[in-house]
């Protein structure tokens, strides 16, 4: 009598199936967590602070320098020249002349004559010279002398917030002013600053009749430098 081995009914796959499910289902949610607490992080807010400058700017300044006479009644500028404007800002002034322009002095006899230079521009000159050029005898020649330059005695004294100090060197004639070269005068000079020059010329009272209806000449530069 042969005897059958029992059989058994194959063995189900849910229990390994269940395993799988249950950590697939934990993975799953492992990884909501990490992108709910990603998108959490991306939306949180932080505290900040910032300063916009909005006005940036920059800009050049003019130096313009303005003479008159000691009435103010004359201006001349340094924009007056060609254009009349900065680009050149070099003018020739005519119509002020620091030696008086008398043509009836007499030996002994002193000129003097009063200017302003002032800085009518924005920005300061940080220095201000005054260059004489060449001293030239001209006019109704009726005499025989040809040293009138060397004659003509002058005296340039500034005057800057009531103090009053000679410039030109000590016992100057119209000739050695023009070899002495540029003056060096008070500076700096700030914008809306006026400085006062008074020119003293004295014809020598040794001048005899030689010296008779001679004139004499000579241009004078005055300069800002910024």
């Amino acid at each position: 009598m042969s005897h059958q081995q029992p059989t058994h009914p194959a063995d189900p796959s849910p229990r390994p199936r269940r395993r799988r499910g249950g950590l697939l289902a934990v993975l799953t949610g492992l990884v909501g967590v990490v992108i709910l607490a990603l998108s959490m992080n991306s939306t949180v807010a932080a505290f900040t602070a910032s300063i916009t400058n909005s006005v940036n700017s920059a800009g050049a300044g003019t130096l313009i320098m303005r003479e008159q006479n000691a009435a103010g009644t004359v201006t001349c500028l340094s924009t007056d020249g060609a254009a009349n404007n900065v680009t050149n800002n070099a003018a020739t002034c005519t119509t002020i002349n620091k030696y008086g322009g008398a043509t009836t002095v007499v030996p002994g006899q002193t000129v003097s004559t009063t200017v302003t230079i002032t800085n009518v521009g924005t920005a300061p000159a940080s220095t201000f010279t005054l260059a004489p050029g060449t001293c030239t005898q001209s006019g109704n020649v009726t005499g025989s002398a040809t040293d009138l330059c060397s004659r003509l005695g002058i005296v340039i004294t500034q005057t800057v917030g009531g103090t009053s100090t000679t410039v030109s060197p000590a016992s100057s004639t119209l000739a050695t002013l023009a070899t002495a070269g540029p003056i060096t005068l008070s500076s700096p000079v700030p914008p809306n600053t006026t400085i006062t020059f008074t020119f003293a010329v004295t014809l020598a009272a040794a001048a005899g009749n030689t010296y008779q209806g001679l004139a004499a000449s000579q241009p004078l530069v005055w300069t800002f430098t910024s």
